[in-house]
């Protein structure tokens, strides 16, 4: 198992609690010099904010652990190709490389959709790793999602039974 593997796997195991908790399973490990500096996983149904994505808890966690915002010579682990927001906060935190597992064609803004880490027009740049672990992270996410519109499929039909059965009982008086 190569380095980039393990910390992935860890990751994963962050973006598990994410799901454990309802939450869509992205997890996040940001790493120096070989060691843990921050770990988080997506919080934003938790904490009802639309910037608790796991790349910038596990920024954050790891500026206050620091005692700076400059992150040069880290390692960020994430389960999700990063989306603009999170590759915006990795260049000005200047997080030297990201290593992601699952692409995301729809907002992922390292090398997919676009790519914000490698562009040359900003005055910092991360190396960008892709496809770590694919297969496991993705599918971690589409079954998450998968379970997610078979919940909904069922609440619409309990609904639907529920309005029918009422509708039985109106007719009825």
């Amino acid at each position: 198992m190569t380095e980039d593997e393990k910390f992935m796997k860890l990751a994963i195991e962050e973006a598990k609690k994410a799901e454990e908790i309802g939450e869509v399973p992205i997890g996040a490990v940001l790493v120096l010099n070989g060691e843990i500096i921050a770990t988080a996983y997506n919080l934003r149904e938790d904490l009802q904010s639309a910037i608790a994505h796991a790349e910038l808890m596990a920024i954050d966690k790891a500026c206050k652990k620091l005692g700076t915002w400059r992150l040069e010579d880290t390692v960020l682990y994430v389960t999700l190709e990063p989306c603009p927001m999170c590759a915006g906060a990795i260049i000005l935190s200047r997080v030297k490389r990201v290593v992601y597992g699952a692409d995301d064609p729809k907002a992922g803004c390292a090398g997919t959709f676009m790519n914000i880490l490698e562009d040359q027009r900003f005055n910092h740049q991360s190396e960008v790793t892709s496809g770590v672990l694919a297969k496991e992270c993705g599918d971690l996410l589409t079954a998450f999602f998968r379970s997610l519109r078979e919940k909904k499929k069922e609440d619409k039909r309990r609904k639907k039974q529920l309005c029918s059965t009422e509708d039985t009982e109106f007719n009825r008086h």
